[in-house]
């Protein structure tokens, strides 16, 4: 009996390897193909591979719809094709592309009839030292104890949660609470910094920082994974565009992924 136990735990570990390698084909073969599509300006092509909410934000901060994509499609550089790196999350993909201080994430998510894209995001780096470790004095009420959104959903509401502990960590410096919350994969990208999960743990434990706060916030619900895309107003001048992802891991919610654009064309806040 036990061997037949084993063997039956093998062959559910190898199915499910088998169902992840043929996610990522899928999810890559979907992802050649949209830009593929967006290079040729075929709309039809790109269509098929975009969800309904889809958003792209370039490096300027500005943010297309759907049907602004569609109107007239968006040329990518070539980013999209340079150091990529695959990230599944059950319903959830997440890609990261980088090329002379060019980085691209796209998010994409497991519908019924396949793989979509739910949002492309650019973040130009420029200055690695210009803003990481600044102080700024703040009681951080919002976020750390109070945002303009109410949640929609128990996964929403435990995200919101951990996060708002995350953001307290960073305002009190305190680097090992602020890992509780955190992904071992993490990656954080701004106009002023590239940090993997070791290197922003450190900064945090340099001192703390008011992060900054929220101004608005969408939430896709997605079981083990949600995705969060908002906009905060930072102290330091215009308003920046965040896009996050969160899994569920061991019964905890984790940020794994945070990218961080500058909307240029708005006014200093």
């Amino acid at each position: 009996m036990a061997v037949l136990g084993l063997a039956w735990a093998l062959a559910l570990a190898g199915s499910a390897l088998a169902a992840k390698s043929n996610d990522r084909q899928s999810v890559s073969k979907a992802d050649q193909a949209l830009f593929r599509g967006l290079s040729h300006a075929s709309t039809a092509a790109v269509g098929r591979l975009l969800d309904p909410k889809f958003t792209w934000t370039d490096v300027e901060g500005r943010t297309l719809g759907l049907k602004a994509v569609l109107k007239g499609p968006p040329k990518p550089g070539a980013q999209v094709g340079a150091n990529l790196t695959l990230h599944l999350y059950g319903d959830v993909a997440v890609i990261t592309t980088e090329l002379e201080h060019i980085h691209a994430l796209r998010v994409w998510v497991r519908g019924n009839t396949g793989w979509r894209a739910l949002l492309y995001q650019e973040v130009k780096v420029e200055d690695a030292s210009s803003s990481t470790g600044k102080k700024i004095e703040s009681d951080c009420d919002n976020p750390c104890h109070t945002i303009p959104y109410t949640p929609r959903t128990a996964a929403e509401r435990d995200v919101i949660a951990s996060w708002q502990a995350l953001e307290s960590a960073v305002a009190k410096g305190d680097a090992t609470a602020w890992a509780t919350h955190v992904a071992d994969e993490f990656t954080v990208v701004s106009g002023a910094r590239v940090e993997d999960k070791a290197t922003r743990m450190a900064a945090v434990g340099r001192g703390g920082s008011a992060p900054p706060p929220l101004v608005s916030a969408t939430l896709y619900d997605f079981n083990d994974a949600v995705v969060m895309t908002c906009l905060h107003q930072s102290y330091l001048g215009k308003p920046v565009h965040i896009s996050r992802v969160w899994i569920k891991r061991e019964g905890a919610w984790l940020l794994a992924v945070s990218y961080q654009t500058v909307v240029q064309a708005a006014k200093v806040g």
